[in-house]
């Protein structure tokens, strides 16, 4: 899908959610709040594919959000259907910089865009950590454009 200057072909996980009645609040459109619960959507369904949700449960090493932002370009109403994508851009060795997308049916165009910077945590020392072996190349397997932030191209 794509309206010219968005393109949702270039998120390699993409989830479709509806935009449920209770997603709007008392200016009649989707608040504010629910962008980042699709974005956290979509980002799940990501780990899951990349396999970061088994090292959380096997070695407690999991993802952790350090930052995020939304740059709202239109209300989504209700009814209406949602495809939001991710992906990842760059990373380091202990962190992810993944771009969401929401796509509007009802509007073909996209209705937010979003970016995550999400850092690698040792859960059992309570400390920021390095990918485990094999997360990387998980990556690099969905998002083969993903580079490697500060190398050369």
């Amino acid at each position: 899908m794509s309206s010219g200057r968005y393109d949702l072909d270039g998120y390699t996980v993409q989830i479709e959610l509806p935009v449920q009645w209770g997603d709007m609040d008392a200016f009649e459109h989707v608040n504010n709040v629910h962008y980042f619960r699709f974005f956290e959507s979509s980002r799940m369904a990501y780990f899951e594919r990349i396999g970061f949700t088994t090292t959380m449960e096997t070695l407690k090493i999991g993802p952790i959000l350090g930052e995020t932002s939304c740059k709202y370009r239109f209300p989504l109403t209700y009814p209406d259907a949602i495809t939001i994508g991710a992906r990842t851009v760059t990373y380091t060795e202990t962190e992810l910089h993944m771009e969401y997308l929401i796509w509007s049916r009802e509007k073909a165009d996209a209705a937010a865009i979003g970016k995550g910077r999400i850092v690698c945590f040792d859960f059992a020392q309570g400390a920021r950590s390095k990918f485990p072996p094999g997360l990387i190349d998980g990556v690099r397997s969905v998002d083969p454009m993903a580079a490697l932030k500060g190398a050369s191209q």
